[in-house]
C-alpha cells in the first residue's frame, strides 16, 4: 500500500482561517522545494520585467524589490505554483472544489531596509472578485520583527481606500469614495495583529481582503519572499477603470465582466489533472 500525506491543515485550522483570514502553516515546502523557490527568485532579480519595481526610497539604506507574474518564464515559480501542497491548502482554506493558480509575486527586502510596506487590503488592486488566498512563503529565516502583519478578522470587510505605497496618493479611487483604513501603527494594541517567526518554507495564508502590511527588514541578511495566489470556484472576472496590480491587459476585450476565470493565464490547479 502506497503511503498517505497527512493534511498541513486541520478542521480546526480551516475553521480559524474562515474566522480570522489568516494561518500560519508550518512546513508548506519541502527543502527541495525551497531550494527551487531560491532559484527562481534568483531568476527573477537577475532578469526583471516590465512589471518590476523598486518599492523603497533612494534614501533608505537597503532596499525593497518586487516582481509580479512570472510563472510563465521561470519554471521554478511555475512548478511550485503547481506541484506543491500549495494549491491543496489553498483548496482546504477556501473550501472550494476548483482552484485557479491567479498570480506570483516575488518581494525581497535586502538588509537594513527602512521602508515599511503600508497596511492595505489586496483585493482592491486586483481585477477579480470573489475569493482569493495569498500564500506568503519566506525562503529565508524571518523573525517576528521583520515578519509579515495581519489584522485578524478584517477579512470581513469593507474595502477600504487603496492608496500608492511611497506617496500615499489615492490614484485608484476618488478621495472620500471609500473609509479610510484606521490608524493601526498609532494603537497597535487595538487590533489583533498576527505575525511569526517563520523558518523557510513556511508560510502564512491569507484572505485578500486581510488587512496586511510589513515592518522594514533591519537584519543583516536578506527576506526573499514567493507570494502564491489562487482563486476559488466563485471567482469572477471584475475588469477596474484603474491600473490594476498587476495589471492584465491581455484580458481586454477577452473575458467579460463576470465571467469565470475560465483562461490560460489561470490555469486550474487544483484538483490535480490526474485525479479521477
Amino acid at each position: 500500500m502506497s503511503a498517505v500525506t497527512p493534511p498541513l491543515v486541520s478542521p480546526s485550522d480551516i475553521e480559524a482561517y474562515a474566522r480570522d483570514g489568516v494561518l500560519v502553516v508550518r512546513g508548506l515546502l519541502t527543502a527541495e522545494e525551497v531550494e527551487l523557490a531560491r532559484a527562481g527568485i534568483a531568476g527573477v532579480l537577475d532578469e526583471p520585467s516590465m512589471l518590476a519595481q523598486v518599492a523603497s526610497g533612494v534614501d533608505d539604506p537597503g532596499r525593497f524589490v518586487e516582481d509580479f507574474r512570472r510563472w510563465g518564464d521561470v519554471p521554478q515559480i511555475e512548478q511550485l505554483a503547481r506541484e506543491s501542497r500549495v494549491p491543496e491548502v489553498a483548496a482546504a482554506l477556501l473550501a472550494t472544489p476548483e482552484v485557479r493558480f491567479y498570480h506570483d509575486h516575488v518581494l525581497v527586502k535586502e538588509g537594513g531596509t527602512r521602508q515599511r510596506t503600508p497596511w492595505h487590503q489586496d483585493q482592491p488592486y486586483y481585477n477579480v472578485d470573489g475569493h482569493g488566498t495569498s500564500a506568503w512563503i519566506p525562503v529565508d529565516p524571518v523573525p517576528l520583527a521583520g515578519c509579515l502583519e495581519l489584522v485578524a478578522g478584517s477579512h470581513e470587510g469593507p474595502w477600504k481606500m487603496p492608496r500608492t505605497f511611497l506617496d500615499g496618493k489615492a490614484k485608484w479611487f476618488p478621495e472620500g469614495s471609500l473609509d479610510e483604513l484606521p490608524d493601526i501603527e498609532a494603537d497597535r494594541g487595538a487590533f489583533d495583529i498576527r505575525a511569526a517567526e517563520l523558518a523557510p518554507g513556511d508560510a502564512i495564508f491569507f484572505d485578500f481582503l486581510t488587512v496586511h502590511g510589513a515592518p522594514g527588514f533591519p537584519f543583516a541578511g536578506r527576506r526573499r519572499v514567493l507570494s502564491l495566489r489562487y482563486l476559488a470556484a466563485d471567482a469572477r472576472h471584475a475588469p477596474r477603470e484603474w491600473v490594476t496590480s498587476p495589471p492584465f491587459d491581455e484580458l481586454v476585450d477577452v473575458l467579460p465582466a463576470g465571467a469565470p476565470m475560465d483562461h490560460p493565464l489561470f490555469p486550474v490547479v487544483w484538483p490535480p489533472a490526474h485525479a479521477v
